[in-house]
């Protein structure tokens, strides 16, 4: 029997139609009845804004290549004409059912609470004068109508904004009757108006922006009637293009970059589904769209502005309940954070676990006269960061800071520009990490004197310095002052920072350098101890797995009859259970409260077991086109907590987790007989939380 060619493209899922899999998984999340009902519209509104940023830059490349003239078939085998296509069509089924889910299940289930979104119709003439009040001191000032004519020329209309295109009938003043206009809802107006107690029935009653614009834009146009007004929203491009080997300098090329995303090409045109076909077929000639770009939607077109609504609801009943991430027991008997980490490596899961310690070891450091020289690497921090907070006082009181700031974090480069100029003004040193590679490994270095020696102490992640996603996203970060992890990470920073050849690392794994190749050397160890008669296994986490050589690697060690369980919460193009070739392996995503985005490898090594944390994904970008770490858990406790709750514990459960078909499709499971439910992110709340 011949050997299968592992790179034939049936053994290759498409990567934009599994990203698209994932993205019905979390809508999916919308109909469980045992999640909480606010917790749900939740999930449809993250499914929403899921699918925006799908096609501001996933659709967006793919018309790129095409209008390049670009026929390159991926790994699966399918021209970037065909994915476009199968992308069309599945993400119309997607938003077809966002809707039919919203309408049919969420607003009825919402009212049955005394939630309600008032209708127009549904308005009581107390209500209507209420709202006609406010739409005239609220709305009118900030509103300006366009009427198109030769002088005022289709306008620019900001990506993902609200819009209206209005039908006029009539004369204007200067008796113009063109009979088309645009109305462009400010950002700054809320799309959800909360109706006061004295005009509702109950305490929460609301009434959408839209509703009120559409009820009276008349009153905008005087002497002419509206017959038509219809919501419409422009999906963009908002891909930013840097040319990095033409650029001098990369900050002031962002900052010239990010002024376009509103305005890049369009690629989704989103409108109300009673629009007339002549005005949608206007709007599609304006956006130079095709029908294949229109989504005619029941309901507001904005429908991911709803995630405000669990904010305006004090329901407790509905949502979620609080919890309190916990602390290590050894954290909670010492203050000083250098002893405890002298006295042995401290591993944190968050956000089962609080994410205080790692920014009280940077404010211990930048208070600390001890402490010489800090380094960090900064992806994404979010506003008002403790963290930056920490960095800049270090600065300030003299101490050596080295920021390492990745200024293309997708749609953070705004924020992350403001954090670099802040960082700089304190006298700290600011890198912007090495041009063509993203930097998104997740490392500290705090360098002490202690006595007549130096002393490194580590911190190093899967996730980034982000107080607010650190509460949830699941990750795993380490703190340590090993010192060949500590010689290892001054490594990469002096290679981050300086010039020179890469040198050779004692523990780290660091792409684009080794992490790829000790990858490929660990699976094949693995099918080597598989045909040598001894058990093997291999498991690992991680959000997306498209690698080819990876994928390849991993049919072969399961041909060779390792046992492989892969946990990935997006993107897979690996085909699982194809005979003779991936039979020995697992795929599962997980779906539940927190955001999956730790990645742990594990390799059973023939009873030599090893586990390595890291901030890569299995991915191309990853592997070569990005600064990334692996960094191990050495610690024999650790390393079996580990393997314990951020994988064993996943691989059992059974109530949020989904299991990849061979076709492509994905089988969530459920308890069967005496099978007791199991979540993982369940279990570990109970068990690390306070």
């Amino acid at each position: 029997m011949d050997a299968p060619d592992l790179k034939h493209p049936d053994l290759y899922l498409n990567r934009e139609l599994s990203l698209l899999q994932f993205h019905s998984r979390v809508l999916a999340q919308a109909t469980d009845e045992s999640i909480p009902l606010l917790e749900r519209l939740r999930f449809l509104c993250i499914s929403s804004t899921n699918l925006d940023e799908f096609f501001e830059i996933r659709v967006s490349g793919l018309k790129e290549q095409i209008a390049l003239g670009s026929v390159q078939a991926g790994p699966d085998g399918l021209t970037p004409q065909e994915t476009l296509k199968r992308v069309s069509e599945y993400a119309h089924s997607i938003v077809e059912e966002q809707y039919r889910i919203l309408q049919e299940t969420l607003f009825p289930q919402l009212e049955k609470e005394n939630i309600r979104f008032l209708r127009r119709q549904e308005w009581t003439p107390k209500q209507a004068q209420w709202v006609k009040r406010y739409f005239n001191s609220e709305l009118v000032p900030m509103l300006s109508p366009l009427g198109l004519d030769p002088a005022h020329p289709f306008p620019r209309i900001i990506n993902k904004s609200l819009n209206f295109i209005v039908a006029l009938e009539g004369k204007d003043a200067f008796g113009r009757e063109n009979g088309i206009a645009v109305v462009m809802a400010p950002r700054t107006l809320p799309r959800l108006i909360h109706v006061p107690r004295t005009y509702a029935k109950g305490p929460y009653e609301f009434i959408f922006l839209s509703s009120i614009i559409h009820a009276y834009v008349d009153d905008l146009f005087p002497g002419m009637s509206a017959t038509g007004c219809y919501q419409f929203r422009v999906t963009r491009n908002s891909d930013l293009f840097v040319d990095e080997e033409e650029i001098d300098d990369l900050l002031h090329a962002l900052e010239g970059e990010l002024s376009t995303r509103r305005y890049g090409d369009a690629v989704r045109l989103e409108v109300a589904d009673n629009c007339s076909d002549e005005m949608a077929d206007f709007l599609l000639k304006q956006f130079n769209l095709t029908l294949d770009d229109l989504y005619k939607v029941n309901g507001p077109v904005n429908v991911n502005r709803l995630i405000a609504l669990p904010d305006l609801v004090d329901r407790p009943d509905l949502k979620y309940p609080p919890f309190t991430p916990g602390l290590p027991l050894r954290m909670t008997r010492n203050t000083d954070i250098f002893e405890i980490i002298q006295r042995g490596d401290v591993l944190l899961h968050h956000p089962f676990e609080s994410f205080v310690p790692v920014i009280e070891f940077l404010r211990k450091a930048a208070a600390d006269p001890q402490v010489l020289a800090i380094k960090q690497t900064l992806y994404r921090t979010g506003p008002d960061s403790a963290i930056v907070d920490a960095l800049v006082e270090a600065a300030k009181t003299g101490k050596e800071v080295t920021a390492v700031v990745e200024l293309r974090a997708r749609f953070d480069e705004e924020e992350n520009i403001h954090l670099a100029n802040r960082l700089q003004d304190a006298g700290a040193q600011v890198v912007y990490g090495v041009v063509g590679y993203k930097s998104h490994a997740k490392a500290m270095v705090v360098v002490r004197r202690e006595g007549k020696r130096l002393r490194r102490y580590v911190h190093l992640s899967t996730g980034n310095y982000h107080a607010r996603t650190s509460r949830i996203y699941t990750d795993i970060g380490l703190l340590t002052c090993d010192k060949d992890i500590g010689d290892d990470a001054h490594k990469i920073f002096s290679q981050l920072t300086g010039l020179g050849r890469a040198r050779k690392l004692k523990k780290l794994w660091l792409s684009p350098f080794t992490l790829h190749k000790q990858l490929i050397s660990y699976i094949d160890r693995e099918a080597e101890h598989a045909k040598d008669g001894k058990p093997a296994h291999l498991i690992a986490k991680m959000n997306s797995l498209t690698e080819p050589q990876l994928i390849q690697a991993l049919y072969q060690a399961s041909q060779a009859g390792v046992k492989i369980e892969l946990i990935i919460r997006g993107i897979c193009r690996l085909r699982p259970g194809i005979p003779n070739v991936s039979d020995n392996i697992q795929v599962r995503s997980i779906i539940g409260r927190f955001l999956e985005h730790s990645r742990i490898y594990y390799f059973l090594n023939d009873g030599h077991s090893e586990i390595y944390c890291s901030s890569a994904d299995w991915m191309e970008r990853n592997m070569f086109r990005r600064v990334e770490t692996a960094f191990p858990i050495e610690d024999p406790r650790l390393a079996e907590r580990l393997l314990k709750e951020g994988l064993l514990l996943y691989l059992s459960d059974n109530t949020q987790a989904w299991i990849l078909q061979s076709d492509g499709s994905y089988k969530r499971l459920k308890p069967t007989g005496n099978q007791k439910s199991r979540s993982a992110q369940q279990i570990l709340l109970e068990k690390r939380a306070d």
